[in-house]
């Protein structure tokens, strides 16, 4: 453990946070699940934790490697948050949904052991027409209209949400306790390229949608492992844009941007990413919700010092409590297609400085967080 440890100040502000805490949308959350909101309140005070999509699933070269991820491969520690997805639960054959529950139950139990974070993302394949979970124009149907209450699908869209729900209620570790998810539907609602995207749905279907999401897992599922996280992309230039579909403080935990064009992709604008991000935060701090840089990275990592020169940087920019920070997936077969470094890559020396400053923290960094 490099940095920090839990100890009687920390405890202290956790019970000041807890007494304030006017954020987590589910009075019924189990304890484990209110202790990881209310000391990623803390932490966030002075820290971000990592995170990387698919860390300990597969890697650059690699998959299904027992404990093992491209980041602990570099630094000696997994990230502290894995992301994950529910794009196998639906669409699939019964045979393969099973499977792939077992595998992600599997893996996020072990996480939650270890101590670490897991945050679910969800590309959901379009559950009424062909493609997938992009809008392909001559094939996608906006589904969002049809999956809400009173359209021909709605049922259909319950019984994922069961799958999801009974998923939910089977992560369940060797000491009998359930391990907490931050769950992320729906995000980077703000563009066109997925088929619940603001091309394709009213402000009005998409907040029924996402009230009519939580209330189902929590009051009908009777799910009470899940942090709710709100992610549109970058598109917003004030809190007002931020917000427009946004469906109201008792349905969001946890409020966050996806951005990728101002880290690199498209060019470096630290200022207009960090800008951005301070919006967000200062929504989650007038409102008692966590915010997150819930995804971002640099495909191939070209620019050697991106981690400390562009992450950090942008992060560090303004006054800004931020839970965690995670950036995209390392593809297993791509020579080009991944955003964490792996051992021999350019920028290992860079991320060593990240991983080693005190604002960061990584699995290994982290001590009871599941703890009141």
């Amino acid at each position: 453990m490099k940095k920090l440890t839990f100890g009687a100040a920390l405890l202290f502000f956790v019970i000041i946070s807890s007494a304030q805490n006017k954020g987590l949308t589910d009075p019924l959350a189990t304890p484990e699940t209110k202790a990881l909101f209310n000391n990623l309140m803390v932490l966030s005070e002075n820290h971000t934790l990592f995170g990387h999509q698919h860390a300990t699933e597969y890697g650059h070269g690699w998959r299904g490697d027992e404990n093992r991820s491209d980041v602990k491969s570099v630094c000696g520690s997994h990230p502290a948050v894995m992301g994950i997805d529910f794009s196998g639960f639906s669409g699939r054959p019964e045979e393969q949904i099973q499977r792939n529950t077992e595998h992600l139950r599997k893996n996020v139990v072990d996480t939650y052991q270890r101590g670490g974070v897991t945050t679910a993302a969800w590309h959901f394949s379009n559950p009424v027409s062909g493609g997938g979970f992009y809008w392909k124009d001559d094939i996608s149907k906006p589904a969002v209209k049809y999956i809400i209450p009173g359209g021909e699908a709605h049922n259909e869209y319950k019984e994922i949400l069961t799958t999801i729900g009974n998923w939910a209620k089977s992560l369940e570790a060797d000491d009998g306790t359930l391990a907490p998810v931050i769950f992320r539907p729906y995000h980077e609602f703000d563009g066109d390229w997925f088929w619940w995207g603001a091309s394709h749905c009213t402000v009005e279907e998409f907040t029924t949608l996402w009230k009519f999401t939580v209330s189902y897992l929590r009051d009908s599922l009777d799910v009470h492992n899940f942090i709710y996280a709100f992610s549109p992309d970058n598109k917003f230039n004030n809190e007002s844009e931020f917000l427009e579909r946004y469906p109201g403080d008792e349905w969001v935990d946890m409020v966050g941007m996806d951005n990728y064009g101002d880290m690199g992709r498209d060019g470096y604008n630290i200022k207009r990413a960090a800008r951005k991000l301070k919006i967000v935060s200062d929504y989650a701090k007038k409102k008692g919700k966590l915010a997150a840089f819930t995804e971002t990275g640099l495909e191939s990592i070209p620019d050697t010092t991106w981690w400390t020169e562009t992450l950090m940087k942008t992060m560090q920019m303004h006054d800004m409590n931020l839970s965690y920070v995670l950036v995209w997936r390392n593809d297993v077969n791509s020579p080009t297609h991944y955003y964490a470094p792996f051992p021999g890559h350019k920028s290992v020396p860079n991320f060593m400085r990240f991983y080693n400053n005190k604002y960061t923290l990584f699995e290994d960094d982290l001590n009871n967080i599941y703890n009141k």
